[in-house]
């Protein structure tokens, strides 16, 4: 599985975004696709994952309410919506998959995308 980042940027706070990661090769059928966001100076942390062949979405706290992670069906895309950013959510963020089980430690996720840079800044 290869993944690609798209989305990130600039945005105001209060703003929102929206990140996509696609399956460059490979399906994500069959995996655990998760968000991490890593903030300056801070460890990679995930904060949002879906289950990609049941649908079954997860959230950190931080973001319940705010983030949302959806699937297109077609199983290559797995977007984040984020709305009313802060500035504590900026960071890098990547994509990440893993095997069946698969939950909020970055070391069950073997496949990686490259990140994308999201700053919420005035």
């Amino acid at each position: 599985l290869q993944l690609v980042e798209s989305g990130g940027g600039l945005v105001e706070p209060g703003g929102s975004l929206r990140l996509s990661c696609t399956a460059s090769r490979g399906s994500m059928h069959d995996y655990v696709i998760a968000w991490f966001r890593q903030a300056p100076g801070k460890e990679r942390e995930a904060i949002s994952l879906i289950i990609v062949r049941e649908g079954g979405t997860y959230y950190r706290d931080s973001v319940r309410g705010r983030f949302t992670i959806s699937n297109d069906g077609a199983e290559d895309t797995v977007d984040l919506q984020m709305d009313s950013l802060t500035p504590e959510d900026t960071g890098v963020y990547y994509c990440a998959g893993g095997p069946w089980g698969s939950s909020w430690n970055a070391k069950q996720y073997p496949f990686w995308g490259q990140g994308t840079q999201v700053t919420v800044s005035t």
